[in-house]
């Protein structure tokens, strides 16, 4: 199988490639051996972004094909539509085109093929449902995370990817990858989570599932975008370096595994500058520093002026959004008086092209029509739940529950028809669409993306298909003294919680809304066999914790959430997920007490909101800096309500031998309990010269039967134990204290290891 790699010597970072199996590589023009990524376990699919080859070729076909261009049709690729009718002004959509998110055309002369995007990471999206023939919902970004399985993540990607290509699409908007800085973050159920390292090496497996389609992935949104509410106007204030370290590292390391063809840049301000109009982002970091080759796609509504194109931008997305159509007539006329900007253009060409080319849109095209076996991708969406669950609690070792239970009430949540999504453009409609809808009080040509929608899954039918023989009830929840005479009449009480979050919209508090918290307490004085599932886009505050027999962490679970939830209640499925996300005990120990201008803005729900951008609204990053989720609690003194890594099991594991040698690491974990299950070894940088330092610095996802034991390999990037320096990286000369961790608050003991200094560039 082919496995992908990352240069880890001085002069390897940055660089990447791929060999077959017994195979030694090499980074180009470096000495330095590359260092196989089994840490985090890449290397277990036959899925392989394309050699040095084959992007070498992209590169001479490019220059080759802009050679030819006329000056008109240098501004062909340079921006596109969206072909719905959005607005009064929507431009006419050509023939070819597939109703979706984005379109750009080709040049038939040259057999340049057109540009057909669609949302998103999470599955196929039609926006307001445009196509009726369904695709297959993955469980959120948080869910898939929480499995910190890279190879799961890189199936549920090649899934999606292949659903995208059948519906003959050739460019999937997936790919998010900004860091959690605020819990609150309305998107955060479509992000990975709030490290560098897991995000990363995540996002960058789920890009290569999804290009091994032959289709363009973007990475998004670049950069340092961390909120919805005002995302248009906020400025993002983080110093280079600090955003070296944490946001823009999880983009290195995702653009590095996963060579996206296109990288999506952000609504919001980077330290002043529009995220599409950032010389600093785009050309300085992306381009120069990290040698991207790629293309840059703006967000839809997010590019401010022709301007955008000289300071790095490549392509207008959907430019009816925006005010102007900048990147054609306006920026062919300004290259036809300026020699530097006619060079800019060429290389915009190239780039689009050198994506077109290496992902083959041209020699293996999508079309619409495909096949697509529901029935098998249905089952990796189910898996990915499976593993993505995560067990907060489990009193008296409630669960797993007997399937001879007599009587079992669940509660809430629309658990007899579905499990809930999140909102805005990776809104997923499976076969058949939603099964229930709750509409929002939005207005505007989006307003069908802003409910509340639930797959077809019902938890309540799984549960009576696993345990035939017990008579199982369901109540609504809106009425509490229902639910509880419901529960008393129970041997089991099961409370279906949700939280919706949304694209556009942040979250006001942590709060589960609605009375949940109330009706939970209700419930579970009633019954001490109380379990919550919360199926939540972002972490909540569990004022009834220590009410409840157990408490299960389901994300927004999918296609096939019903089934994965009950799997794990009943033990088919021994509950492996850990958290990628801090739950914090309390909002006051976040950065900020409130997210900037929630209370002060509408919601931007998809770009529709005026901009604003000179009103001084500005979100302080450097309140934290790098230090982000579990990092910003060691650097605080805090203690998390469940902390970043945590998670049960229905077994029990210990790590044991931990020793470290210059970045190579290796432990041995073992099944000390009486059932199989998985665990996930996670090894943290704690100390640096004896002052607290706290970073993850490698895992892996490991299965064990009862009883047994294996060696576990780590290799360290080296990055995660420097230190930016301006121009590259430092590691200065000292101690290094390392631990593997059951959590990022449950360490084990330390290992310290001299380091010698050394400085580098990308």
């Amino acid at each position: 199988m082919d496995s992908v790699f990352i240069g880890s010597g001085p002069s390897g970072l940055g660089e990447r490639g791929f060999v077959r199996p017994g195979c030694r590589t090499f980074a180009p023009g470096s000495s330095s051996l590359k260092y196989v990524v089994s840490a985090v376990a890449l290397a277990t699919l036959s899925l392989a972004p394309m050699s040095y080859a084959a992007e070498d070729t992209a590169a001479d076909r490019a220059s080759a094909t802009v050679k030819q261009m006329t000056a008109e049709e240098k501004t062909i690729l340079t921006h596109g539509i969206m072909p719905l009718p959005i607005f009064p002004h929507s431009p006419k959509a050509p023939a070819d085109a597939i109703p979706g998110a984005g379109y750009v055309a080709g040049i038939p002369r040259l057999d340049i093929p057109a540009l057909k995007e669609t949302d998103a990471g999470l599955g196929v999206t039609y926006l307001f449902g445009a196509r009726g023939d369904g695709a297959t919902a993955l469980p959120s970004a948080l869910a898939q995370a929480s499995s910190w399985n890279p190879a799961l993540v890189r199936e549920g990607g090649a899934m999606i990817g292949g659903e995208a290509r059948a519906k003959g699409f050739n460019v999937l908007l997936a790919g998010g990858v900004n860091l959690m800085r605020d819990p609150r973050n309305g998107r955060t159920f479509e992000y990975f989570s709030e490290d560098p390292l897991l995000s990363g090496v995540l996002a960058g497996n789920s890009i290569v599932g999804i290009q091994s389609n032959n289709i363009i992935s973007t990475i998004k949104h670049f950069a340092i975008n961390g909120q919805e509410t005002g995302r248009k106007v906020v400025n993002s204030k983080l110093a280079d370096a600090a955003a070296r370290e944490s946001d823009l590292l999880a983009f290195q390391l995702g653009i590095e595994i996963g060579n996206p063809g296109s990288v999506m840049c952000s609504y919001n301000l980077v330290n002043g500058e529009p995220g599409c109009a950032s010389e600093y982002l785009l050309q300085k970091v992306l381009k120069d520093d990290w040698r991207y080759k790629g293309f840059v796609m703006s967000d839809w509504g997010a590019v401010p002026g022709v301007e955008a194109a000289f300071k790095g931008l490549d392509q207008q997305s959907a430019a009816e959004f925006d005010k102007g159509l900048f990147l054609a007539k306006p920026l062919a006329d300004a290259a036809a008086k300026d020699p530097a900007i006619a060079a800019r253009l060429d290389d915009m060409n190239k780039r689009i092209l050198w994506s077109i080319y290496a992902n083959r849109l041209d020699s293996d095209p999508s079309k619409p029509g495909g096949k697509i076996d529901f029935a098998k991708n249905a089952k990796v969406a189910e898996e990915i739940a499976k593993q993505g669950i995560v067990l907060l609690r489990n009193s008296r070792d409630v669960l797993p529950l007997a399937k001879t239970a007599r009587r079992i009430a669940i509660i809430g949540g629309y658990a007899s028809v579905g499990v809930p999504s999140g909102g805005g453009s990776s809104q997923v409609q499976g076969e058949g669409g939603a099964v229930a809808s709750i509409p929002r009080p939005v207005d505007g040509p989006f307003a069908a993306l802003a409910g509340l929608n639930f797959h077809r899954s019902s938890p309540m039918n799984a549960i009576k298909s696993l345990a035939p023989q017990t008579t199982v009830t369901f109540r609504d929840g809106t009425e509490i003294r229902d639910a509880v005479e419901s529960a008393k009449k129970a041997d089991v009480a099961i409370i279906f919680a949700t939280k919706w979050s949304t694209e556009g919209y942040d979250q006001a508090d942590l709060s589960l809304p609605a009375g949940q918290d109330e009706l939970i307490a209700a419930v579970a004085a009633a019954n001490p066999n109380t379990i919550v599932v919360l199926e939540t886009g972002n972490p909540v505050l569990m004022p009834w914790l220590d009410k409840t027999a157990a408490v299960l962490q389901a994300w927004y679970p999918g296609a096939r959430g019903g089934e994965a939830i009950a799997s794990v209640l009943f033990g088919d499925t021994n509950p492996s997920g850990r958290l990628p996300i801090t739950f914090p005990a309390a909002e006051s120990q976040l950065p900020r007490a409130v997210i900037d201008g929630f209370f002060e803005y509408e919601p931007d729900f998809f770009g529709l909101v005026p901009e604003a951008r000179a009103n001084g609204l500005t979100a302080d990053y450097d309140i934290e800096g790098s230090d982000v989720g579990y990092r910003w609690n060691k650097r605080s003194g805090q203690k998390a309500l469940f902390p970043f890594g945590f998670g049960l099991s229905y077994t029990t594991f210990a790590n044991e031998n931990l020793k470290v040698r210059g970045l190579d690491a290796t432990l041995t974990v073992r099944n000390t309990g009486p059932r199989s299950g998985a665990t996930v070894a996670q090894l943290y940088l704690v100390s640096r010269d004896g002052k607290p330092k706290q970073r993850l610095v490698g895992f892996q996802r490991v299965e064990l039967a009862a009883g047994s034991s294996t060696g576990v390999k780590l290799k360290i990037d080296p990055r995660l134990l420097a230190d930016w320096n301006g121009n590259g990286w430092t590691i200065a000369e000292g101690d290094y204290g390392f631990a593997y961790g059951d959590s990022a608050e449950t360490l084990g003991p330390v290992v310290t290891v001299k380091m010698r200094a050394r400085s580098w560039k990308d």
